[in-house]
This record gives structure tokens, C-alpha cells and sequence, in this order.
């Protein structure tokens, strides 16, 4: 039987800012195929093109050599209009930072999304699904740094991406709200078979993904399968 077409194929990736007489070569040649409802983490120290390879993917970026396919979908040769429509079809963003409007709720923030999504979750179910039911109605202010990356996770999630793609979601908080947000990414995953990317430089996080990247100098230069994911609470933090 054959194996189903990968999510993401990316042949001889490059990246390549020039800044007056200074270039940096961010992405250098990267192969790279992502199956759907694999949950990935991209290891690497800052500068090692990981955020590079995350915004390409995402479509916030284009690179400037090699090509990238979301399946049927050339995301290194479509023009702003078409990487927009595919954001807002196929992907979920989290950040390290929450980006929640204060004046507004938490089904407020997430109702953002569902407002222009073709078959969005309801909000409330969006909250529900990251363990917020009970705090439908409370502003950004009144919520902890982790129930406030919880909202953002429902945000994205409820326009049911494809793949989510998350940058450093745990790099804003302590070891315990980290864990919790990261068992809800594993829940998202395993729930709604979201295709899940977490960057990261902390190799912990790396046990609870079927695969790990490792990544230098612009080069993936390491991929590691798992036959087992650990369990948040099995991991020594």
C-alpha cells in the first residue's frame, strides 16, 4: 500500500538576507517532508534558521532558493495574495508572546478567528478543548501568563488548521505553566489529528514528539523518529 503524500516536501531550501555589504545565509539546502498528524519538534540555539524554517512553512516568508509544497499548494513561488488565503485556511500560529487583545474576552479573542474561518470550531468549544470552559468571559488581565497561551492555542485552533505551528510557546513562562501548555499542544494533536511544530531550544520538549529536528547553521542536521512519546509528566524538566 502506498504511503500517503507528505503534509510539507521542501527540496534544497535556502534563505539568504542581504544587508548592505553583510549576508546571512538563515536556511542552507534543507529536505524536508512533515506527514499529517505527526507532532514535530525543531531543536537548535538562536541563529540555527529554525524560525526561518517556520515562517516559510507558514507562508510569512518566501525563500529565495529550493521549493516548498504544502500539499498541491507551491509556497516558494505564490504571491502575497495566495500565501494570505492559504494562512487562513490551512495554519495556526502560536507565539511566544500571547498577542490577546486586553479589551476583549477570551471567546471575544478567539470569536476573532472564527468570524472569518469556512468551518470554524465554536470559541467556547475552542476553550473547552484547552481546559478553559470556565473562563469563557474573563479578559486577558484576569488570566494567569498560562491560561492566556491557552487562549491564543484556542484561537488557532479554531479555524481547525492543518498544521499548527508554534514558536517558543513556552519561552514566556515557568517550568509548570510550560508543562501545561505543552499537554495541551499533545492534546490538540491527538484529539483533532492536528499536525502539530513546536521550535524550541529546549531538548526537553523534544521527548514528547514523534520526531525531533535538530538544526545548525541554517542545515537540519539531525531527524530523529520515536517510537514512543513520553508523557509531559514523565519528563525530568
Amino acid at each position: 500500500m502506498p504511503l500517503p503524500a507528505p503534509l510539507f516536501s521542501a527540496r534544497g531550501l535556502a534563505k539568504r538576507y542581504v544587508m548592505g555589504e553583510v549576508t546571512v545565509d538563515a536556511l542552507r539546502d534543507v529536505n524536508l517532508e512533515l506527514s499529517q498528524g505527526e507532532y514535530v519538534v525543531i531543536l537548535g540555539p538562536s541563529g540555527s534558521g529554525k524560525s526561518t524554517l517556520l515562517n516559510i512553512l507558514g507562508g510569512l516568508d518566501v525563500p529565495t532558493g529550493g521549493v516548498v509544497h504544502f500539499m498541491d499548494h507551491d509556497l516558494s513561488g505564490t504571491d502575497d495574495a495566495a500565501r494570505t488565503q492559504y494562512r487562513r485556511e490551512h495554519v495556526g500560529f502560536v507565539f511566544q508572546f500571547y498577542n490577546l487583545i486586553p479589551s476583549l474576552t477570551a471567546r471575544e479573542n478567539v470569536q476573532l478567528v472564527t468570524e472569518i474561518a469556512r468551518d470554524p470550531l465554536d470559541a467556547a468549544e475552542a476553550l473547552r478543548l484547552v481546559g478553559l470552559g470556565e473562563r469563557l468571559d474573563f479578559f486577558p488581565a484576569q488570566l494567569s501568563g498560562g491560561e492566556q497561551q491557552r487562549v491564543a492555542i484556542a484561537r488557532a485552533i479554531a479555524k481547525r488548521p492543518d498544521v499548527l505551528l508554534c514558536d517558543e510557546p513556552t519561552g514566556a513562562l515557568d517550568v509548570e505553566t510550560g508543562k501545561s501548555v505543552l499537554a495541551v499542544l499533545e492534546h490538540v494533536n491527538r484529539a483533532l489529528g492536528t499536525t502539530v511544530v513546536v521550535i524550541t531550544h529546549n531538548a526537553s520538549i523534544g521527548r514528547l514528539a514523534d520526531r525531533v529536528l535538530r538544526m545548525r547553521d541554517g542545515r537540519i542536521v539531525e531527524d530523529e523518529r520515536h517510537d514512543h512519546r513520553e508523557a509531559v509528566d514523565e519528563v525530568e524538566w
